[in-house]
């Protein structure tokens, strides 16, 4: 049996992920205090299958009592029931919009700015993320695709023992990402920012995909990563990890990073693992 815990950011989407485990015939508690889910564990594990497939919604409503999460989850064990968390994200500024739009307070806005509690809440939430099992990253996803994802890891877990690999791109001058495993630094190729005819583009536009590949020090790094690559997934599987994040940086995050972030996804898409890819920072300097 296992207890899937959906958390992550407000307005990131859990409410809708738990109305479709709801149709998919699960039982959802939302908002439980931590320290009661050994007790519900107790409970369902007495419910003679009654109670056998279960979403636990958490997140910074708890407050304080967040911290027993994860002493709470591992006692759930003693009940034979194991536990994973999917983490649901979304970039910062399709949060503000979302909550504009719903006219909703965010819980942690005290003095009324969005943001400062949006920044707050990451804070607490960076050890939850950094041990989630599945991040998901609603900020261009559909309903639809929302629910395809949920039900990809949710049958995904019953079918397969791969590895869910998050491929990242992302900007040095943004900060680092805290959840990754493994990280790169591609700075050392020739930037296409300083390209009058690429600045605007990103290296999911082919024309900027070409000029980083143009370099040889480039076709060189990426081998030489998939051969890595390829040694240590293996590996990582084998010591029973579950998801891997992958993070490709350049400065801004919007050209080098993410051309070659794209290729290292599509060539990883050939295994049986699962890959998810996601460009943290790819819009921010096309503000400017």
């Amino acid at each position: 049996m296992i207890f899937w815990v959906i958390t992550g950011m407000s307005g990131a989407g859990k409410s809708q992920a738990a109305k479709y485990l709801e149709d998919l015939g699960f039982f959802c508690v939302d908002n439980l205090p931590p320290f009661l889910i050994p007790k519900f564990a107790e409970v369902c594990s007495q419910s003679q299958g009654k109670l056998d497939k279960v979403a636990l919604v958490i997140d910074i409503r708890g407050g304080e009592l967040l911290n027993d999460l994860f002493p709470a989850l591992l006692s759930i064990k003693d009940y034979g029931i194991s536990y994973r968390i999917i983490f649901m994200e979304a970039r910062d500024e399709v949060l503000i919009k979302r909550y504009k739009e719903s006219r909703r307070a965010h819980p942690l806005a005290y003095e009324g700015r969005i943001l400062l509690g949006i920044n707050e809440e990451r804070k607490i939430l960076e050890k939850i993320k950094s041990q989630a099992d599945y991040i998901i990253d609603t900020s261009t996803l559909t309903l639809r695709e929302l629910r395809d994802e949920l039900s990809k890891i949710i049958g995904g877990e019953k079918q397969s023992k791969g590895l869910v690999i998050s491929v990242m791109s992302f900007g040095f001058k943004y900060g680092i990402p805290i959840d990754s495993d493994l990280m790169f630094d591609v700075r050392f190729i020739p930037n296409p920012y300083y390209v009058e005819k690429l600045r605007r583009l990103s290296g999911k536009d082919k024309e900027v995909c070409r000029y980083v590949f143009d370099f040889e020090e480039t076709k060189v790094f990426a081998d030489k990563l998939l051969d890595m690559l390829n040694f240590l997934i293996p590996n990582y599987i084998k010591e029973g990890k579950s998801h891997l994040v992958i993070s490709i940086g350049c400065t801004g995050g919007r050209h080098r990073s993410v051309a070659i972030a794209e290729f290292i996804a599509q060539e990883l898409k050939k295994s049986q693992n699962r890959i998810i890819v996601e460009h943290r920072d790819i819009e921010k300097d096309n503000k400017k």
